[in-house]
């Protein structure tokens, strides 16, 4: 098996050198990650510079970009085959709920499922990398179950606890579950004396009850959580072709009443 590895908390993050430890044991490794921290980049491409793909002496290789770009690169610019898998993580925090949206880890794995490789993204639940090393062997646990039962692409988000190896549960699956909405920025100012901004933390849990990634974290077991990328609210189409249809006969009728508008056959 030929893995990807990528990440957003840069090439240096103690989670992916635990990572690419427990997976070079199982499968040919290759590990295209950020050159430095860059989390919360979402899915962002750097359309507005050149990129450079530097390569490590620990024989990881670094990109002057974002995690989507760094796996955008290995799939199109540095490997002749694609991988098997790509993975992404370990992140150093969870993303669960709301955080998918704007999480670099989830993204990375994103990019491969668009280019048509099945992915998995792996979060710590809390940050400081207590017990990575576990987390890790659980990740490998995860990678080696295949998932052949899945239609592959599949994209799945995997939050583990920091908790030692027997102590783990069981993988489960669970649903996204919600946030509130995040607390306010706060203001600072620079050593010039102008005003900043730092972007506040997230919101308490929502909707965190059972089948959702956060209660199921909350009970020690790992959460594996299948994600889709069609933002399509599809219950709100009919609703909208009525009201589209609505409004087209309300302005058919007020042509027929007024006359056509200046500039209107």
């Amino acid at each position: 098996m030929r893995i990807l590895i990528s990440n957003d908390d840069g090439y240096l993050a103690p989670g992916i050198h635990a990572l690419a430890d427990a997976l070079a044991a199982v499968a040919e490794i290759i590990v295209v990650a950020p050159d430095s921290n860059r989390s919360g980049a979402s899915n962002s491409l750097s359309l507005d510079r050149p990129l450079s793909v530097t390569k490590a002496a620990n024989g990881f290789y670094f990109v002057n970009g974002t995690p989507t770009d760094c796996v955008h690169i290995a799939l199109t610019g540095m490997q002749e085959a694609p991988p098997d898998l790509v993975v992404s993580g370990i992140n150093n925090g969870q993303n669960m709920g709301d955080d998918t949206l704007y999480s670099g880890t989830v993204a990375a794995a994103t990019e491969a499922f668009l280019f048509g490789i099945p992915a998995i993204a792996f979060s710590q639940v809390n940050a400081g990398w207590a017990h990575v090393d576990a987390a890790a062997r659980a990740a490998r646990d995860v990678v080696l179950r295949r998932f052949e039962m899945l239609p592959s692409p599949f994209l799945l988000n995997v939050n583990i606890p920091n908790l030692p190896y027997e102590q783990l549960g069981p993988l489960t699956p669970t649903r996204l579950g919600r946030r509130h909405q995040a607390e306010p920025v706060i203001r600072s100012q620079d050593p010039r004396g102008r005003e900043i901004f730092w972007i506040g933390a997230p919101g308490a849990c929502r909707d965190a009850g059972e089948g959702t990634d956060f209660h199921a974290t909350s009970q020690g077991r790992i959460s594996v959580t299948p994600l889709q990328i069609d933002l399509t609210h599809r219950p709100q189409l009919e609703l909208l072709a009525n009201a589209l249809a609505d409004g087209q006969g309300a302005a058919a009728a007020s042509r027929a009443v007024n006359g056509p508008r200046e500039g209107q056959a």
